[in-house]
């Protein structure tokens, strides 16, 4: 019977006569080109792109999650010191890969089963800075109650873990989808299984040494390159990079409030004027305020002012460089706050055989400027003075707000090649270091020691290139910063020793407390080149002149209070410090690090530690 309905195109295809399908030229014409274009729509090249995609965005990703390990870090510096807050910081970076990557397949089909996992990245960015301000700083005050062995480890698992155990899994998926390619590639099957372990973790560990802070190259930047380049506004810059690469959401929506915080709230953004302002109306309530500051090569540097005191100080990271009074004048050198800088001036003071130094005659290397309290004095004195400084902005800070006399000549080089350089010139044969004339009537080696001490400017290596740098008659005044109880003392006296053989050494101020606690203190090694048959060390009185018209000179110039061998407390065996052998100083910086920090918490309030 009839069928009264149309049949359709469709149907009719499907009920296609056998001619149709027969194998006929036309029809395997039409098979021909169809199999074609499957075959380009296969091809290796257009999987190679794809493949390339998928490996260039888990690239991305590991080296976002490197930069941000980088950044946290660098953000907790100015609260812990970067010793205390990178202590625990690599344990905590390893776990957090690890248990995003095991936790992969859950976290996808438990926690989130309508929710693609990168759509999270971004929000657990933008709450980094946020959530590490709140409890860095403020009310909260992590570093006060816990301290600064476990508060970075508290304030880096509640920010830095989860942002990295999540870019940890969405890695694994994308290395999932990425070994299917693999697959249609035909790559050799050992690719696809090491890949996603070692080789993840190689990518990473590249990228994080890639996007380590390093030497900035933008001291002369225009003002938004300097600010991007900051600590915080890396964070940010990273958390913006997060919502590039991750698929749009309406969760980002949740974002909002922590990157209006970080914009508007967040006081430790060390570029923008109005972060300066608002860290000030925080601190002037407690009579302090920051004059400026600015992120550089050695560390977050600042300048600060008590007023109801009346001194100023700089400050790198969490430790001070130096300070003076603001309250006293200038004439003709400041007042400094604290003695030990004084103490170096006495290399005038020490006795030399024969004819005494005319300071007008006189030639003086300082390594290591600090605000400038020395090299003001020497050049007050008429001493031809010679500043060695590896941060620019150390030197700029203490040329614009504190009385570094502009008579001086400025190097900004680290001390090692400036060193090497010199010895090189002075040298008739560079190889023969004994056969160099000296230059300066006095050194003075002044850098920061306080836990995390430069071991390069320790060595036996560069010390003797001091050695040769220092005229026969010549007087070095060594400071260092450190716990008589450990053993890095023991060991720097012992490399001084080999290269100086007469010395003495002063702290700072007399010991106080039971002999079995900890003892931190500077203290400043005086030597000459004369043999150990010589007479010791002995200083002039001082005169009216030597003071500068200085009341601390008055009280801290003459060296009081002198340190013997049998106050170094440790009982290991230690070894001369060389530059392919320094673990021995190494292995102790946490410890001196903490101790440092404790010294530093009582010479400047919690307070202006945390706010920047």
């Amino acid at each position: 019977m009839p069928s009264n309905t149309t049949a359709s195109p469709r149907d009719s295809q499907v009920s296609a006569s056998p001619n149709e399908t027969s194998l006929t030229p036309e029809n395997f014409e039409r098979e021909l080109k169809s199999l074609a274009v499957k075959a380009k729509d296969a091809t290796w090249g257009r999987a190679a792109r794809r493949e390339a995609l998928a490996y260039g965005r888990i690239i991305l990703l590991l080296t976002l999650a490197a930069a941000s390990a980088n950044a946290s870090v660098a953000a907790l510096s100015p609260v812990f010191g970067t010793i205390p807050a990178s202590l625990w910081h690599a344990v905590l970076v390893s776990s957090a890969l690890f248990a995003g990557w095991s936790s992969n397949l859950h976290l996808r089909r438990l926690l989130l089963p309508n929710r693609p996992l990168a759509a999270f990245l971004p929000i657990l960015a933008a709450y980094v800075p946020t959530v590490q301000y709140v409890l860095s700083s403020g009310t909260v005050s992590v570093s006060t109650w816990a301290g600064p062995r476990w508060g970075p480890v508290l304030i880096e698992s509640l920010t830095l873990f989860p942002l990295l155990a999540a870019t940890a899994a969405c890695v694994a998926t994308e290395l999932e989808s990425a070994t299917e390619i693999d697959e249609v590639v035909h790559l050799p099957r050992w690719i696809g299984d090491a890949l996603p372990g070692i080789g993840s973790w190689t990518v990473f560990r590249l990228a994080e040494n890639f996007t380590a802070v390093a030497e900035s190259p933008f001291s002369s930047a225009p003002r938004v390159v300097l600010w991007l380049t900051t600590r915080v506004a890396s964070q940010l810059a990273i958390a913006a990079a997060y919502f590039i690469v991750s698929p749009p959401s309406r969760l980002w929506l949740y974002a909002t409030p922590a990157l209006l915080h970080a914009l508007l709230l967040n006081s430790h953004i060390a570029g923008s004027p109005w972060a300066l302002a608002a860290t000030n109306r925080a601190l002037r309530s407690d009579g302090w305020v920051v004059l400026d500051r600015r992120e550089s090569i050695t560390g977050y540097v600042s300048v600060i002012e008590n007023l109801s005191q009346g001194f100023r100080v700089l400050r790198c990271d969490h430790s001070l460089l130096g300070g003076e009074w603001t309250r006293f004048p200038a004439d003709p050198v400041a007042e400094p706050v604290y003695g030990v800088f004084v103490m170096l001036e006495a290399v005038r003071l020490v006795n030399v055989p024969g004819k005494a130094i005319n300071d007008a005659d006189a030639t003086c290397l300082v390594v290591g400027l600090g605000i400038g309290t020395a090299p003001a004095a020497f050049v007050a004195h008429g001493i031809d003075t010679t500043v060695v400084e590896i941060d620019p902005v150390v030197h700029e800070f203490a040329s614009r707000y504190f009385h570094l006399p502009v008579n001086h000549k400025a190097v900004v080089e680290d001390a090692v090649s400036y060193t090497d350089r010199l010895v090189a010139e002075l040298s008739v044969e560079p190889e023969v270091r004994s056969i160099v004339i000296g230059r300066f009537d006095y050194i003075v080696h002044d850098v920061f020691t306080g836990g995390a001490e430069p071991i390069s400017l320790f060595t036996l290596e560069f010390l003797q290139n001091l050695h040769a740098l220092l005229k026969p008659s010549g007087v070095i005044a060594i400071n260092y910063a450190g716990d008589l109880t450990l053993t890095p003392i023991k060991a720097v006296m012992l490399t001084i020793r080999a290269v100086f053989p007469s010395c003495r050494i002063f702290r700072e101020h007399e010991r106080k407390g039971s002999y079995a606690d900890p003892d931190f203190t500077n203290v400043i090694i005086f030597c000459t080149k004369l043999g150990k048959q010589d007479a010791d060390i002995t200083f002039r009185a001082p005169l009216e002149a030597d003071f500068l018209h200085s009341n601390v000179r008055k009280q801290f110039l003459l060296p009081k209070y002198e340190v013997v061998d049998s106050d170094f407390r440790s009982t290991e065996d230690v070894r001369i410090v060389r530059r392919n052998d320094t673990a021995q100083l190494a292995e102790f910086h946490a410890k001196s690090a903490l101790g440092h920090w404790a010294v530093m918490r009582h010479v400047i309030p919690a307070k202006v530690w945390e706010l920047w």
